[in-house]
């Protein structure tokens, strides 16, 4: 497995890549290619996805274990959008980013939407979707102790990240009907989508709270024996 050896690089794209790299890049080239090469786009933002899982390995070991289970949460994650109007694809995401890492739970949020996307129908869409579902993925990393601790943040993390995703898809909803960014489109697009975005919010939560504790047992349990 590959690993990166420098300790400044690694800490350099842990952060660069989801705070600018990734959100620029979505955000310029959902602008520039629109109708065209949109896979391009999508395929880029899956290598700087990879990229920042492997900026978090820092033993080979411990990684190739880390890379497997990412890819059985990826599944998961994938097989719950095909579950009618409730999709616990935000819920699989955040608690596996709080026991395997914010690296992992990006890799999971980005990969699913990618994969998932070879059924439900690739698009201009696909790459605002892995930026949100990886950024969901990479804070509830970043905030995985208080996320344990109590459950009422971790409920009300899900209820914001359904609130999140909604606000980034409809970032790409205004670049696909004007030429640049408008924000009075924006908060139509946002108004328009509110159902849904609620709809969406209360599913994480009650995904959240009935997957949280079974969920929570066997992935420490897991980050305990293999020393994720």
């Amino acid at each position: 497995m590959l690993m990166i050896r420098s300790a400044r690089l690694r800490t350099f794209l842990r952060w660069s890549i989801p705070l600018c790299l990734m959100p620029v890049m979505v955000l310029v080239g959902g602008m520039i290619f629109r109708e065209k090469r949109y896979l391009l786009l999508a395929c880029m933002a899956a290598g700087l996805a990879v990229l920042l899982f492997l900026s978090g390995v820092e033993r080979r070991q411990t990684g190739a274990r880390r890379m497997v289970l990412a890819a059985v949460m990826t599944a998961l994650c994938i097989a719950g959008r095909f579950i009618p109007l409730f999709k616990p694809v935000t819920a699989i995401t955040v608690l596996a980013a709080m026991y395997l890492g914010r690296e992992s739970g990006f890799l999971i949020g980005a990969m699913a939407a990618l994969l998932s996307n070879f059924y439900f129908g690739q698009g201009p869409w696909t790459a605002f979707q892995m930026l949100a579902w990886g950024m969901i993925g990479w804070l509830a990393g970043l905030l995985a102790e208080p996320l344990k601790r109590h459950r009422f943040w971790l409920l009300l993390y899900g209820t914001a990240a359904g609130v999140f995703y909604s606000l980034v898809m409809d970032i790409w909803t205004v670049l696909w009907y004007q030429d640049g960014f408008h924000p009075a489109l924006y908060l139509t697009a946002i108004v328009t989508a509110l159902p849904h975005t609620i709809l969406y919010a209360a599913s994480n939560l009650l995904f959240l709270w009935w997957m949280a504790k079974p969920f929570g047992e066997k992935l420490g349990r897991i980050q305990i024996r293999y020393g994720i």
